[in-house]
């Protein structure tokens, strides 16, 4: 095998590991500065730098440079294309340019006093320029032709390399700014949960949400009224996330305008309805359990909108309250009903959203009503042991719908 097609091989295979390694990097300032230590390692040449086309200026900035021994030029200088250097040239023509002796070079322009030969070569995406690659060598006629088109190849790669880090760079960008608005979503639909707990005599009233989201379509409320009473909400907007998480926000507020009127739970959501039907997507609904516990009278009154219904619990037995179900809110236009019941000492009422009985466990087992009703016959049994046994239950399995809880409690 002759020694030049020795030093060929010896190349491609140069050009073949280099290539690998920079395609295998998506953070574009460590590509860049990969690059250009690469080049200077393994192709022997004592500079290099990679400059990159700003949009907005039609200039080249220096990004990346390797081997300057005087800060002639330096990391984000930029220059004019078409008006500066060798770079300039090539970032206007968008053709490869060799000068094998640059003090007889009319574009070249000093940036090292030992540079004798400089080559840049242009990088392109889809035929657009995005930047040049430039190389420099102590020695004239430093770049045969062999070793340009083995670095226009290089080129190539680079070229590809760059724009993966960019499109990168775009998609964690927009992940991040995504998750820090989820965030600040989470923290606004928490502010929207109660951060109080209803002190009244003879009661005791305890709720939780937890989206299986950032956010969700699942809450509580609790409405101060008048003359003892207290408004108690449960409701569930279809589908999950952000979504359901802004049309939350708004039901939540309509609900209040009608509740502090004073209205009972069936006028409240006739009224509410009638303002979903209007405002909300057609393939959107809520359902929700609207009460008012009066304890003066010691009554809770309330109405269903196609919300799975509560549970009385008391010392013998477990019971659904099967009242008159309305349809989901949004829908079309319903006149629901009033259903009350007498809370006697000792009395709890359970209201649940689907997330807890339809909480799966690996096997696609449903926990179910049976499992509710089973858990809380239990005397010391509370929300958080209800929803620990869920938990237990679905054994490390991801929630699938948020989750709500609210007790109600005669002491």
């Amino acid at each position: 095998m002759s020694e030049n097609l020795n030093l060929q091989i010896q190349e491609l295979l140069l050009l073949q590991r280099v290539a690998q390694r920079i395609n295998s990097i998506l953070d574009l300032d460590v590509l860049l500065e990969e690059v250009v230590s690469d080049v200077a390692q393994t192709f022997g040449y004592s500079r290099s730098g990679i400059l990159l086309k700003v949009e907005d200026t039609n200039e080249l900035e220096i990004v990346a440079v390797r081997g300057w021994t005087v800060n002639f030029h330096i990391k984000g200088d930029r220059f004019k294309i078409g008006e500066y250097g060798m770079v300039g040239h090539v970032g206007l023509t968008g053709e490869t340019y060799y000068a094998s002796d640059v003090t007889k070079d009319p574009y070249y322009q000093i940036s090292e006093e030992s540079t004798n030969s400089e080559l840049d070569i242009p990088l392109k995406i889809r035929g657009k320029l995005i930047g040049v690659f430039n190389f420099q060598h102590q020695e004239t006629n430093a770049f045969s032709p062999g070793r340009i088109q083995l670095l226009e190849a290089l080129a190539g790669h680079v070229s590809t390399a760059i724009e993966n880090a960019r499109l990168f760079k775009i998609e964690r960008e927009e992940k991040d700014r995504m998750a820090r608005e989820l965030d600040e979503a989470k923290t606004v639909q928490l502010s929207l949960f109660p951060n109080w707990k209803p002190e009244l005599p003879g009661y005791e009233v305890e709720g939780l949400c937890i989206p299986c989201r950032e956010v969700g379509g699942d809450w509580f409320d609790y409405i101060q009224l008048d003359k003892g009473k207290l408004g108690i909400v449960l409701a569930d907007v279809a589908g999950k996330g952000m979504a359901a998480a802004l049309l939350m926000a708004s039901t939540r507020s309509i609900l209040r305008m009608f509740a502090e009127k004073g209205l009972s739970p069936a006028e409240v959501l006739t009224e509410v309805n009638k303002v979903l039907v209007q405002d909300f997507p057609k393939t959107r609904f809520v359902t929700m359990i609207y009460a008012i516990l009066d304890t003066q009278s010691g009554t809770f009154k309330f109405a269903n909108a196609g919300h799975l219904s509560p549970l009385l619990i008391n010392s013998n037995e477990i019971k659904t309250l099967e009242a008159n179900s309305g349809l989901p809110l949004g829908l079309m236009e319903y006149f629901f009903t009033d259903e009350q019941i007498e809370l006697k000492q000792g009395n709890r009422l359970l209201l649940f959203s689907d997330g807890v009985s339809e909480a799966m466990n690996s096997s696609f087992e449903e926990y179910g009503l049976d499992r509710i009703q089973k858990h809380m016959e239990k005397s010391e049994s509370s929300i958080q042991t209800l929803l620990d046994d869920v938990h237990t239950f679905t054994a490390g399995q991801p929630a699938s719908d948020d989750i709500t809880l609210l007790i109600i409690g005669s002491k």
